[in-house]
Protein backbone atom coordinates (compact mmCIF):
# COMPACT_ATOMS: atom_id res chain seq x y z
CA UNK A 1 0.00 0.00 0.00
CA UNK A 2 1.47 3.17 -0.98
CA UNK A 3 1.88 6.13 1.41
CA UNK A 4 -1.07 8.08 -0.23
CA UNK A 5 -3.28 5.68 0.41
CA UNK A 6 -3.11 4.97 4.48
CA UNK A 7 -6.15 6.34 6.28
CA UNK A 8 -4.78 9.41 8.39
CA UNK A 9 -6.34 9.22 12.24
CA UNK A 10 -5.81 11.78 14.68
CA UNK A 11 -5.37 10.62 17.79
CA UNK A 12 -6.94 11.61 21.68
CA UNK A 13 -5.16 10.14 24.03
CA UNK A 14 -5.93 10.42 27.86
CA UNK A 15 -3.19 8.92 30.81
CA UNK A 16 -4.33 8.86 34.20
CA UNK A 17 -4.49 6.88 37.35
CA UNK A 18 -7.23 5.34 39.32
CA UNK A 19 -9.24 2.38 40.18
CA UNK A 20 -10.22 -0.86 38.04
CA UNK A 21 -14.03 -1.75 38.76
CA UNK A 22 -16.83 -3.45 37.51
CA UNK A 23 -14.96 -5.55 35.40
CA UNK A 24 -17.27 -7.97 32.87
CA UNK A 25 -17.03 -9.25 29.50
CA UNK A 26 -20.28 -8.11 27.22
CA UNK A 27 -21.66 -10.63 25.01
CA UNK A 28 -24.23 -8.51 22.56
CA UNK A 29 -27.06 -9.89 20.70
CA UNK A 30 -24.90 -9.38 17.07
CA UNK A 31 -21.55 -8.68 16.93
CA UNK A 32 -18.46 -10.45 19.10
CA UNK A 33 -17.74 -10.59 22.65
CA UNK A 34 -15.52 -7.78 24.50
CA UNK A 35 -14.11 -6.42 27.82
CA UNK A 36 -15.19 -4.02 29.86
CA UNK A 37 -14.06 -1.90 32.62
CA UNK A 38 -15.63 1.08 34.88
CA UNK A 39 -12.23 3.60 35.72
CA UNK A 40 -12.79 5.56 38.55
CA UNK A 41 -9.59 7.85 37.63
CA UNK A 42 -7.80 10.17 40.56
CA UNK A 43 -7.12 14.41 39.62
CA UNK A 44 -6.32 16.93 41.69
CA UNK A 45 -4.28 18.08 44.63
CA UNK A 46 -3.85 14.83 46.70
CA UNK A 47 -5.12 16.45 50.04
CA UNK A 48 -8.84 17.18 47.88
CA UNK A 49 -8.47 14.44 45.38
CA UNK A 50 -11.16 14.60 42.73
CA UNK A 51 -12.78 11.66 40.60
CA UNK A 52 -13.88 10.84 37.27
CA UNK A 53 -15.59 7.76 35.51
CA UNK A 54 -15.10 5.98 32.92
CA UNK A 55 -16.75 3.45 31.16
CA UNK A 56 -14.20 1.53 28.94
CA UNK A 57 -14.26 -1.19 26.29
CA UNK A 58 -10.79 -2.60 26.64
CA UNK A 59 -9.36 -2.10 23.56
CA UNK A 60 -5.72 -3.08 23.69
CA UNK A 61 -3.95 -6.96 23.42
CA UNK A 62 -2.52 -6.72 26.37
CA UNK A 63 -5.29 -5.07 28.35
CA UNK A 64 -7.52 -8.13 26.67
CA UNK A 65 -5.21 -10.39 28.66
CA UNK A 66 -5.18 -8.97 31.93
CA UNK A 67 -8.77 -8.25 32.55
CA UNK A 68 -9.95 -11.55 32.91
CA UNK A 69 -7.62 -11.82 36.08
CA UNK A 70 -8.37 -8.53 37.20
CA UNK A 71 -12.14 -9.25 37.14
CA UNK A 72 -11.84 -12.20 39.91
CA UNK A 73 -9.26 -9.41 41.79
CA UNK A 74 -12.25 -6.65 41.83
CA UNK A 75 -15.07 -9.23 42.63
CA UNK A 76 -13.05 -10.31 45.56
CA UNK A 77 -12.83 -7.25 47.14
CA UNK A 78 -9.29 -6.02 46.24
CA UNK A 79 -8.24 -2.54 45.42
CA UNK A 80 -6.73 -2.13 41.94
CA UNK A 81 -4.90 0.92 41.26
CA UNK A 82 -3.47 1.16 37.80
CA UNK A 83 -1.58 3.60 35.05
CA UNK A 84 -3.39 3.48 32.28
CA UNK A 85 -4.43 4.68 28.54
CA UNK A 86 -7.58 5.21 26.97
CA UNK A 87 -8.79 6.72 23.80
CA UNK A 88 -11.48 8.12 21.41
CA UNK A 89 -13.44 9.80 24.97
CA UNK A 90 -17.33 10.40 23.89
CA UNK A 91 -19.90 11.79 26.16
CA UNK A 92 -23.19 9.52 26.84
CA UNK A 93 -26.04 11.70 28.27
CA UNK A 94 -28.55 9.83 30.53
CA UNK A 95 -31.10 11.04 33.05
CA UNK A 96 -30.53 9.58 36.94
CA UNK A 97 -33.68 7.16 37.37
CA UNK A 98 -32.74 6.98 41.44
CA UNK A 99 -31.26 8.58 44.15
CA UNK A 100 -31.26 12.08 45.34
CA UNK A 101 -30.48 13.26 41.52
CA UNK A 102 -33.30 11.07 40.24
CA UNK A 103 -34.86 13.13 37.01
CA UNK A 104 -31.69 15.13 36.74
CA UNK A 105 -29.45 14.72 33.77
CA UNK A 106 -25.77 12.78 33.82
CA UNK A 107 -23.11 12.07 31.36
CA UNK A 108 -20.98 8.69 31.41
CA UNK A 109 -17.65 9.53 29.92
CA UNK A 110 -17.54 6.66 27.29
CA UNK A 111 -13.85 5.48 25.81
CA UNK A 112 -11.57 2.40 25.05
CA UNK A 113 -8.79 1.11 26.92
CA UNK A 114 -5.65 0.65 24.93
CA UNK A 115 -2.96 -0.29 27.80
CA UNK A 116 -2.27 -0.61 31.84
CA UNK A 117 1.26 1.36 32.34
CA UNK A 118 1.58 -0.29 35.84
CA UNK A 119 -0.98 -1.91 38.48
CA UNK A 120 -0.84 -2.31 41.91
CA UNK A 121 -3.53 -4.93 43.99
CA UNK A 122 -4.19 -4.03 47.25
CA UNK A 123 -0.85 -1.76 47.46
CA UNK A 124 1.50 -4.40 45.97
CA UNK A 125 3.03 -4.65 42.29
CA UNK A 126 1.18 -6.78 39.87
CA UNK A 127 2.41 -4.77 36.55
CA UNK A 128 5.39 -3.22 37.38
CA UNK A 129 6.08 -0.62 34.58
CA UNK A 130 7.83 -1.20 31.83
CA UNK A 131 11.17 1.04 30.83
CA UNK A 132 11.27 3.43 27.99
CA UNK A 133 12.49 2.56 24.50
CA UNK A 134 15.58 4.48 24.10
Amino acid sequence: MSQDNKTKYFDLHLNGIGYVNKVREVTPEQGSPFWSVELTALHGPADKVRHTYFDCIVAGEEAKDLVPQLQFLVEAGSRVLAGFLLSDLKPAPFIFNQGEHAGEPGVRLKTRLLRFDWIKVDGQPFLKPQKAAS
